[in-house]
């Protein structure tokens, strides 16, 4: 039996000074590579929730998307990108957030989600909380009810979920 975490951990690669200089970059391309612990991590998500339990799964831009789409994809679930500013073509709503080294502003289509649609965020890491405070926020804005939050990687020593409120996260590794 694979012992999911231990692989995770070892498919994430550290890469220091980026973006900038005293961040620590978690590199999630390896474990992207290896189907054993990609297809884990997918599994592990949708079993967590439960087939059947999520109408749309968001995927916050851009690694969250690579999680996201085939997390969608076994719940029967649609899939609503969150984007950067200015990447989404139709109408939109934004929220600007700090991140660990600097801010942003995302975007949701604002005709993403029908009124009580159950919502899943799907990210790579939470770091300081401030991307899945704000996809929250920009879900529940545009009708969806905010059901939790399931990221590969929770950096706890920055406290993002404290950052969350009380949304249900699920971090399938902490450091």
């Amino acid at each position: 039996m694979v012992d999911l975490g231990k692989l995770i951990e070892e498919r994430i690669r550290d890469v220091d000074d980026y973006p900038k200089p005293g961040v620590v970059f978690k590199d999630i391309t390896p474990l992207l590579a290896d189907h054993v612990a990609f297809a884990g991590v997918v599994d592990a998500i949708v079993n967590h929730h439960g087939r059947g339990t999520i109408d749309k799964i968001v995927g916050i831009e851009a690694r969250g998307f690579i999680l996201a789409a085939p997390v969608a994809y076994h719940f029967g679930a649609g899939f609503v990108p969150v984007r950067k500013k200015g990447k989404l073509p139709a109408r939109t709503h934004a929220a600007t957030y700090d991140l660990e080294y600097g801010t942003e502003t995302i975007e949701i289509h604002a005709d993403a989600f029908e009124s009580g649609d159950r919502v899943l965020i799907v990210d790579d890491v939470l770091a300081t909380g401030g991307t899945a405070r704000a996809a929250a926020d920009l879900v529940r804005r545009c009708g969806g009810e905010v059901v939790g939050l399931s990221v590969l990687l929770e950096l706890s020593f920055l406290h993002g979920r404290d950052k969350v409120g009380n949304l249900d996260v699920h971090s399938l590794v902490t450091v």
